[in-house]
């Protein structure tokens, strides 16, 4: 009898994480259908912004150097070939579809995070539930200003770069629209991924495989992880790495203090146990 209870508890588990998956991909497929209907202005305004010399960063980083009386490729920015090819016959089809469901994933991200949370929470004491209370905002927070700087400083600094880098006047760049839109989604995944990094290490800490002295430990190997996650998802130019790396490492030293802070918190709680 306590089998068979056992293993209806099981499959109960799985029935409701099923509805959370359902619940979680009926969202994303929802704004993913209306990024869809409006693929043209999305595309205009948003996946393709970062080719228009008047988008709004290449202005800001014109005046800033200009401020301290220097000269700056911002200030002339120009996009001969930024017409995109789309080579076979569905590429724009299967493109719009793609784009849709990754803009789709990007801001339905709260509401997945709401999604596990409510998986998550039974199986939470109430003053576990009092403390994380703030988690999904944080972690949206932080999801959202990776997004924002992936989209403001990675995306046009990555793109004005590449779209302006030759060889020799023997080669003349003509780019694909999955290389640009492509280009473009994984920054802002990939960018705004590693911006959670101090949630990942709250977790870490709290289920004990991480400590801060072990992050302070390797804190040198993490630079160098860093620079090489940053030499992934930018191109290979240092500015464009420095940028990418300056605010993770910003991200791993709030990591070591909110690690820092649940050891402290479970030491206290021991202590009153």
């Amino acid at each position: 009898m306590a089998k068979e209870q056992k293993e209806m508890s099981f499959l109960g588990h799985l029935e409701e994480l099923r509805w959370h998956l359902v619940r979680s991909a009926s969202a994303i497929f929802i704004l993913a259908i209306v990024f869809f209907i409006f693929a043209e202005e999305v595309y205009d305004h948003f996946l393709l912004a970062h080719i228009k010399p008047d988008f709004i960063t290449y202005n800001v980083f014109c005046d800033f150097f200009n401020l301290f009386g220097l000269d700056s490729a911002f200030c002339n920015v120009s996009f001969e070939n930024n017409k995109l090819q789309s080579i076979k016959v569905t590429s724009q089809l299967m493109n719009s579809i793609w784009s849709s469901l990754i803009l789709g994933v990007i801001l339905s991200f709260p509401y997945l995070l709401w999604e596990i949370w409510r998986f998550v929470s039974p199986g939470l004491t109430t003053n576990e539930i009092k403390r994380s209370r703030g988690f999904i905002f944080l972690a949206s927070f932080l999801f959202f200003i990776g997004v924002l700087f992936s989209f403001y400083i990675i995306a046009p600094i990555s793109i004005h770069f590449l779209y302006n880098y030759q060889i020799t006047d023997a080669i003349q760049n003509s780019f694909t629209l999955e290389s640009h839109i492509g280009l473009v989604t994984n920054m802002l995944l990939g960018v705004s991924i590693l911006f959670e990094l101090p949630v990942l290490i709250y977790f870490l800490t709290k289920i004990g495989l991480v400590t801060p002295n072990f992050l302070k430990k390797y804190r040198k190997h993490a630079l160098v992880v860093v620079l090489i996650l940053a030499a992934i998802i930018t191109p290979p130019d240092i500015a464009s790495q420095v940028i990418v790396a300056i605010p993770i490492l910003i991200l791993y030293e709030i990591s070591i203090k909110v690690s820092r802070r649940v050891i402290k918190k479970q030491e206290k709680n021991a202590r009153k146990g």
